[in-house]
């Protein structure tokens, strides 16, 4: 795997915050909106810097938590009010539309005033 850029770290910490209490994302749709060329690479990142995220609301492509983390993770999903299937999150009827949110703004340079 190619070196992760801080900038790319920001970008994925970016959408995961972003998505709201009772929906959830597949690390592809954040590789995705992340433009990013690995769903692999949101799950490195979310493995080291994930701590104050959501990132319970991050699932596999299945719908399903990460075994380690299933029962922690499909509780809190329970708690915003999301339905659980058979230890599976129905990604159709919850799944976070990033393509919805406003793009961000583009950075200013102060040019001296």
């Amino acid at each position: 795997m190619a070196p992760i850029t801080e900038d790319q770290v920001e970008r994925v910490r970016a959408l995961v915050a972003s998505i709201p209490s009772g929906f959830v994302a597949t690390y592809g749709d954040i590789a995705a909106a992340a433009d990013l060329s690995s769903p692999r690479i949101v799950g490195w990142i979310m493995r080291t810097d994930s701590a104050d995220l959501p990132w319970h609301r991050v699932l596999g492509a299945s719908g399903k938590p990460a075994p380690h983390l299933a029962s922690r993770q499909l509780e809190t999903l329970r708690s915003e009010g999301v339905q659980i299937h058979d230890g599976r999150v129905p990604l159709s009827s919850i799944r976070f539309d990033f393509g919805a949110l406003p793009p961000s703004p583009a950075p200013t340079t102060n040019l001296g005033e």
